[in-house]
């Protein structure tokens, strides 16, 4: 019998994204700052005979039936490229919302491609080749590490971000589900220029995901305010929002204090 393994899919972040333009694919150009924190869905497996999945966890009825689910896509594709005939029975416990701006389902592919790549000890650039037919965000997702990304937010380069590395952080989400192409649809097409430092950057999706979902607007005010908090700002393409904290125990008086109506994850940046 296999020994199961087990990967973390790790919440992303996006501390910076600006959308500078449409990529004649019809996908948008962006620039944008990752970072992700020490928390998220949680996946294991084992070796079987055939790919499987089963999903529980709070979120779990939120997602639909387990073939149509990323992991099984990631694993169908990943066994695809590197000639596997092995399959394995996944596990998913579902703890991020979902269509929230913070990875989820491209972070659990993520996860997905890194445990069969050690379960099935292959090669780990299969994985790399085949992280970008999943989605925009899985390559990123894959490392899970401090990256810039541009174009779809796929082409990726390391950036040192040791500076808030450990940073406690607080997610909070209105638990109102939102699509990404929603969004996008509503961007407005003006470019405001390129990312520099992600202090001084924006997210050029906040006003269009705030339009379809306001609560993001009283989120953003609600963490700004709150003692020791150092720097808010809408995630990905929302709903959830987040904010670093000068120290834990801050955090956590935030995190307690979040409305019942909200969800909400104390974590820390990677």
């Amino acid at each position: 019998m296999s020994v199961p393994a087990r990967e973390i899919a790790a919440a992303k972040l996006n501390l910076a994204l600006h959308v500078r333009g449409t990529l004649p694919d019809g996908r948008h150009a962006i620039e944008t700052v990752f970072a992700f924190c020490t928390d998220g869905d949680r996946l294991s497996g084992e070796i079987a005979d055939e790919i499987s999945l089963s999903i529980s966890g709070p979120f779990a009825s939120d997602l639909g039936d387990p073939p149509e689910n990323l992991v099984i896509k990631a694993a169908e594709a990943l066994a695809k490229a590197a000639k596997v005939e092995q399959g394995a029975a996944l596990k998913l416990d579902k703890r991020l919302p979902v269509a929230s701006g913070i990875g989820g389902g491209s972070a659990d592919a993520a996860a997905a491609l890194r445990l069969l790549t050690s379960l099935w000890a292959i090669d780990p650039a299969h994985a790399m080749a085949v992280a970008p037919q999943l989605g925009s965000d899985v390559p990123a997702c894959l490392l899970s590490l401090p990256m810039y990304g541009d174009g779809p937010g796929d082409r990726l380069a390391s950036i040192d971000l040791s500076d808030v590395s450990g940073t406690p952080v607080l997610l909070v989400n209105p638990r109102i589900a939102l699509s990404t192409a929603q969004v996008f649809a509503k961007w407005d097409r003006v470019d405001r220029g390129p990312l520099g430092n992600w202090r001084e950057g924006r997210n050029d999706l906040q006003a269009p995901a705030t339009g379809l979902v306001p609560e993001i607007e009283a989120i953003l005010a609600w963490l700004a305010v709150q003692p020791g908090a150092l720097f808010a700002r809408m995630s990905g393409s929302g709903a959830t929002c987040f904010a670093l904290f000068k120290s834990e125990e801050a955090r956590d008086a935030a995190s307690d204090a979040v409305p019942e109506s909200w969800w909400r994850l104390a974590t820390f940046l990677r």
